[in-house]
């Protein structure tokens, strides 16, 4: 999966190119020439930590009571390159062991799987209260390759240690996050509750892409929003999301959220190496109310 949108096109990650981690954040066993990423940029401490936007505070108090509980069902189409792309679906489950998980769901349709075919599934597993993931996998297929990831989040040392396979090769993940590390699936949750107003500054590390990102950001207003699912007070927030170990690469992410009770993500727009992407919301349902669908074509004004 390969998106860096880290908050709401988490599974168009998979309509993207993967690359395999190289040099001390992730080791391959047994690599094959054939199987060869392209070489990791090497990057001096110095250059990097004047590249990389620091995060100079945790992020802040999560507002409550959780705006979202377990069976609410968000569906987006997702465009790129100026045509539909497919479908995505976020569901939250039932809470299991203590944890809460998150089931993302992507799947390019018949005119985008000419340039990419891709079918995956992203699962986060999120603590019911402060919204730290404890877990992330992914199982997806992109064209005929099929790969997966399994990594685990240990707060106290700010670790993220996993695994991963891509065909046949397989690998190992360890990285290191500052001071909040998220994973690209359970973001958008947490970004959910976060207590808005004009002028925030939202900072994180997020795990994502087999890789470590930076997502600094900033609440810019409250505006309105008119989708064919239908009209909106949002909270708009843009940032970048800066890859750590190569900051040459990084990705602009812009996000609306609904201000309301149900904090309903409602489009993200940002890129992936074929160029701009936007999820749309185009359906919710939550346990105890009516389904809300789309029915209109009209276009996204704000």
């Amino acid at each position: 999966m390969r998106s860096v949108l880290v908050v709401s096109l988490v599974l168009l990650a998979t309509a993207a190119r993967a690359q395999v981690p190289q040099g001390s954040a992730a080791q391959e066993s047994s690599p094959r020439q054939s199987d060869a990423a392209e070489p990791a940029e090497k990057v001096d401490p110095a250059e990097q930590a004047a590249v990389v936007p620091l995060c100079t505070n945790p992020l802040p108090p999560l507002r409550t009571p959780i705006a979202f509980m377990p069976g609410e069902l968000l569906e987006f189409d997702l465009d790129a390159m100026g045509a539909q792309a497919g479908k995505m679906t976020m569901k939250v489950q039932r809470p299991e062991n203590g944890r809460l998980p998150i089931q993302i769901e992507a799947q390019t349709n018949t005119f985008f799987s000419k340039v990419r075919r891709v079918k995956g599934v992203g699962m986060s597993y999120l603590h019911p209260k402060t919204l730290r993931p404890s877990r992330y996998t992914e199982d997806a297929t992109e064209n005929e390759t099929h790969r997966k990831v399994d990594v685990a989040f240990e707060h106290k040392a700010r670790s993220v240690k996993g695994n991963y396979m891509i065909g046949k090769r397989s690998g190992r993940l360890n990285f290191t996050y500052d001071k909040d590390g998220l994973d690209v699936a359970g973001a958008i949750y947490l970004m959910r509750q976060l207590p808005m107003k004009e002028g925030l500054p939202v900072c994180f590390d997020v795990y994502g892409i087999r890789r470590l990102w930076r997502m600094s950001g900033t609440v810019v207003k409250r505006e309105r929003v008119s989708l064919p699912i239908g009209q909106f007070d949002a909270w708009y927030l843009s940032g970048t999301a800066v890859r750590l170990d190569r900051p040459s690469q990084k990705r602009e992410v812009h996000v609306w959220i609904s201000d309301d009770a149900r904090r309903l993500p409602l489009v993200a727009v940002g890129t992936i190496d074929l160029g701009a992407v936007r999820a749309t919301l185009t359906a919710y349902s939550r346990p105890g109310e009516r389904e809300k669908r789309a029915q209109g074509k009209e276009e996204l004004k704000w």
